[in-house]
C-alpha cells in the first residue's frame, strides 16, 4: 500500500470518521476513498469517488457498496468479506484486483480496487481506495490497434517482397489453362474426335484453376487483417500451408527449400496468422541471405521438434551468416544488413512470440550460415 494509503488508514483508526482532519485528508487524495463498515454500508464517500460514480457522499452514507458494483463483482465481494470476517484470512485485503464499478447513470468502468482494513474494538471497517482505469485502457487498446496494423502492413511487405516468385507460380497453371482450352477447341472442331480426350482436357483445366485458386487464397490469407482468437493448432500444418507460395519464391532464387517436420508434436495456442507471419519472415530473410551465395548448396531447412515441454521451429540457412558485429543487435528496432530494409521484421517477429509466451534467438549455423530458433509452450491434451 503507497505512503498515502497508509496514512489515510492510520488516520482512520486514530480518528472519529466526522473529524476534519480525517475529511481534509480524504478530499486531498486523487483516488476515489470509500470507507464501508462490516457489513458493506458506507460510512464515508470522497470528492474524488463523487466525481468517479456521479453520486453525492450524502446519497450514498448507510447505503451498501454494492451500489458502485455490478451483480458479479458485488457476489463476490460480499463472499470475500464474509470469508475474512470468519476467518480473518486476507483475499482482497491489502491488496489490489481489477473490478468493475458502475455509476449513478448505470454505466460502467474498470477500476483498480485496493482494500485496507481498519481493526478497532468493535467490529472492523474497511476502506476502499478506488483508480480509474478508463484512460489506461483506451491507451493499451490504441497501442494494440497500432500494433495490429503495423504487423499487417509487414506481412503486406513480405508478400509484397515474393510477388514475383508467385507471379511465376501462377503463369504456369494459367498458361495450362490456356492450352488445354486450345486443345478443348481444336478437338471439338472435329466431331468425329473421342469425347474422352475432351473430357480429359477438361479436368486438367479444372485442377489447373484449382491450383491458381489455392496460390491466390493462401496470399489473402496472409494479407488479410485478422481479428481472430487463439487456437490450438498444429505447428506442421501451419507451416505446411506457407510451403507452395515459399518454394515459388524459392526456386525463383535458386534455393533449395526443405522441410524437416517431427513428427507427433503436441499442439500450440496461437494466432495462426501471427504465428505464420514469424516464420516467413524468417525464411525470407533466409532466402535473401542466400543471393550473396554464389557458389555452393544454396538452401533453406525448416525443422520443428519437442524440446522442454516447448513446440521448436528453426529455420536455418547456408548463407554467409550475420557479422559478428550485428548479432547482439540484431532484435533491435531499425537494426539491419540490408541496403532496403527497415529492420523492423526481426523485432516484430520477436515480439508476436513474446506475446505467445515463447522465445525467438539466433545462433550461428554449423558450418556456416544462420539459424533462427522459435519455441511456444506446448499444448498437452489433459
Amino acid at each position: 500500500m503507497s505512503a498515502l494509503k497508509t496514512r489515510i488508514t492510520s488516520t482512520i483508526m486514530a480518528h472519529d470518521l466526522q473529524s476534519d482532519e480525517l475529511q481534509a485528508l480524504l478530499d486531498a487524495s486523487v483516488d476515489g476513498i470509500v470507507i464501508i463498515d462490516h457489513r458493506g454500508g458506507i460510512e464515508s464517500f470522497n470528492r474524488a469517488a463523487e466525481r468517479l460514480f456521479g453520486y453525492g457522499a450524502k446519497e450514498l452514507l448507510g447505503r451498501s457498496v454494492n451500489t458502485l458494483m455490478t451483480e458479479r463483482d458485488a457476489k463476490a465481494h460480499d463472499n470475500y468479506l464474509a470469508r475474512y470476517l470468519s476467518t480473518g484470512v486476507a483475499h482482497i485485503v491489502g491488496t489490489g484486483r481489477e473490478v468493475t464499478a458502475r455509476r449513478k447513470d448505470g454505466s460502467t468502468f474498470p477500476v483498480w480496487l485496493s482494500v485496507g482494513v481498519v481493526e478497532s474494538q468493535g467490529a472492523p471497517r474497511f476502506v476502499g481506495f478506488v483508480q480509474d482505469l478508463t484512460l489506461r485502457r483506451q491507451s493499451e487498446d490504441q497501442a494494440r490497434r497500432l500494433q495490429e496494423r503495423l504487423w499487417h502492413v509487414s506481412r503486406l511487405a513480405t508478400v509484397g517482397e515474393m510477388a514475383s516468385g508467385i507471379a511465376h507460380e501462377l503463369n504456369q497453371p494459367l498458361a495450362a489453362i490456356a492450352n488445354y482450352a486450345q486443345a478443348c477447341d481444336r478437338l471439338l472442331a472435329h466431331p468425329s474426335e473421342n469425347l474422352d480426350d475432351v473430357r480429359e482436357a477438361l479436368k486438367e483445366i479444372t485442377g489447373q484453376a484449382v491450383r491458381a485458386g489455392d496460390i491466390i487464397r493462401r496470399m489473402r490469407s496472409l494479407t488479410r487483417h485478422h481479428d481472430a482468437p487463439r487456437e490450438r493448432a498444429d505447428v506442421n500444418a501451419l507451416i505446411s500451408e506457407l510451403t507452395e507460395l515459399v518454394e515459388a519464391d524459392a526456386r525463383h532464387q535458386d534455393v533449395r527449400y526443405s522441410l524437416r517436420l517431427g513428427a507427433g508434436l503436441p499442439e500450440v495456442e496461437v494466432h495462426r496468422t501471427q504465428i505464420q507471419q514469424v516464420i516467413l519472415n524468417l525464411v525470407r530473410n533466409a532466402i535473401e541471405a542466400l543471393a550473396e551465395t554464389a557458389a555452393g548448396l544454396r538452401e533453406v531447412i525448416v525443422r520443428t521438434a519437442e524440446a522442454d515441454g516447448h513446440v521448436e521451429i528453426s529455420i536455418s540457412d547456408s548463407g554467409p551468416g550475420l557479422s559478428p558485429s550485428i548479432a547482439p543487435r540484431l532484435f533491435e528496432p531499425f537494426c539491419t544488413s540490408k541496403p532496403a530494409g527497415t529492420g523492423l521484421g526481426l523485432a516484430i517477429s520477436r515480439t508476436i512470440v513474446g506475446q505467445h509466451g515463447g522465445t525467438l534467438d539466433y545462433r550461428a549455423n554449423t558450418p556456416r550460415g544462420a539459424c533462427f530458433t522459435l519455441r511456444i509452450p506446448a499444448e498437452r491434451n489433459p
